[in-house]
C-alpha cells in the first residue's frame, strides 16, 4: 500500500495498534524494587623502579551480598597455576609486610560463594574477581549468598590480568577498594521501553501525516513559533567549560541525568535559568522537545 492509499480505516487500525503498544510498554516496566547496582572504586598503588603510581577508576562493582564497605590491602594470588581458587586447600602468596590483604582469583570452575569463602578462611579482607577472557572490561553484579561478612568485587578481565603480571613480576601492588554510586537496572530497562514507544509514535505521525491533508492552520503556525522561540531560548542559555579542579568533577557530584555519565574536564555544560546544568549535546535537543528543565521542569521560555 502507498502512502496515497491511506484511508480512514487504515488510520484508525494504526491507532488501535498504537494504543495496545502503549498499554503493554507500561504494563513492561518494572517496579522500583529492583536490585541496586553499586560501583566500586579502586584506588590501586604499586611501584615501578623509584617511581610510586597511583590510579583511581571506577572499575569493578559489588556482588549482590558483598557489604558495601571500605577496604583495603595488599593484593594476593593463589598459589600455583590456577588462578581460580576454587580447590579448598588453595593458598595464598601472602607478603610478610601485609598486615591486611585482597585476594585476586579469576572467576570460573566453581561458584562465586565457594571461591569467596576459600579466600576468607585463609585471612583474605576482600575478594576481587576478574571476569572471563574475551569480555574486556565488562563486569556484572555476581551472586554469591552466605558471604555477607567478606567484600566482594567483580573487575573485567584486562584489569584483572594487569594486576596479575605485575604481581607475578614481583610487583607489591595495594588496593583501596571504595563504595562508588548506585545504578537502578531497571532504569535501562524504561529507557529502551521508552525509546520504542517514542519510535512506535514517530511512526504513527508519520502515517497519519501523510494521509491528513497538508492545510496550513493556526495550530501549525503557532507550533512554529513556538519552536523558533524555544531555539532563541536555547541560544542565550549560558556555557561554560569544565577544567580540572571544578567542584562538578568531584566523583561524588551528581552526573548528567540526560545521558547518565560524569563530567569529566573540557566537557561544554549548559547552565539554565533555574541554574541545573547539563551536557550541552544533551540538553539542548531535550530543551528542543521539551522546553523545561529535566530536573525541575522550569519552563525556559516563561523564565
Amino acid at each position: 500500500m502507498s502512502l496515497l492509499q491511506i484511508t480512514p480505516s487504515t488510520h484508525s487500525s494504526v491507532s488501535s495498534r498504537l494504543l495496545r503498544l502503549s498499554i503493554f510498554l507500561l504494563l513492561s516496566l518494572p517496579d522500583s524494587k529492583g536490585k541496586a547496582i553499586w560501583t566500586a572504586h579502586l584506588n590501586i598503588t604499586f611501584q615501578v623502579g623509584n617511581r610510586i603510581i597511583s590510579e583511581l577508576g571506577e572499575s569493578g562493582v559489588f556482588g549482590n551480598h558483598s557489604p558495601l564497605e571500605r577496604v583495603s590491602g595488599a593484593l594476593v594470588l593463589p598459589e600455583g597455576w590456577n588462578q581460580n581458587a576454587c580447590n579448598p586447600m588453595t593458598n595464598f602468596s601472602r607478603p610478610e609486610q601485609a598486615d591486611s590483604w585482597l585476594a585476586l582469583i579469576e572467576r570460573g570452575g566453581c561458584t562465586f560463594t565457594h571461591k569467596i569463602n576459600v579466600a576468607a578462611e585463609k585471612g583474605a579482607n576482600g575478594v576481587i574477581i576478574y571476569n572471563y577472557p574475551g569480555t574486556g572490561n565488562k563486569v556484572f553484579p555476581m551472586s554469591h549468598q552466605g558471604t555477607e561478612n567478606i567484600v566482594a568485587v567483580m573487575i573485567g578481565h584486562l584489569k584483572g590480568m594487569e594486576l596479575l603480571h605485575l604481581i607475578q613480576k614481583g610487583v607489591y601492588v595495594t588496593i583501596i577498594i571504595e563504595v562508588g554510586r548506585m545504578h537502578m537496572p531497571w532504569l535501562s530497562h524504561y529507557v529502551m521501553s521508552l525509546f520504542t514507544f517514542l519510535a512506535a509514535t514517530v511512526a504513527y505521525l508519520f502515517l497519519y501525516c501523510a494521509w491528513r491533508p497538508r492545510v496550513p492552520n493556526s495550530s501549525t503556525r503557532r507550533r512554529r513559533q513556538i519552536k523558533a522561540d524555544v531555539k532563541k531560548a536555547i541560544g542565550q542559555l549560558q556555557l561554560r567549560v569544565l577544567k580540572e579542579g571544578d567542584k562538578e568533577l568531584d566523583p561524588n557530584e551528581d552526573s548528567c541525568v540526560v545521558c547518565f555519565d560524569i563530567y569529566k574536564p573540557q566537557d561544554v555544560v549548559r547552565i539554565l535559568t533555574c541554574k541545573h546544568f547539563f551536557h550541552k549535546a544533551c540538553i539542548d535537543p531535550w530543551l528542543l522537545a521539551h522546553r523545561t528543565c529535566p530536573m525541575c521542569k522550569c519552563d525556559i521560555l516563561k523564565t
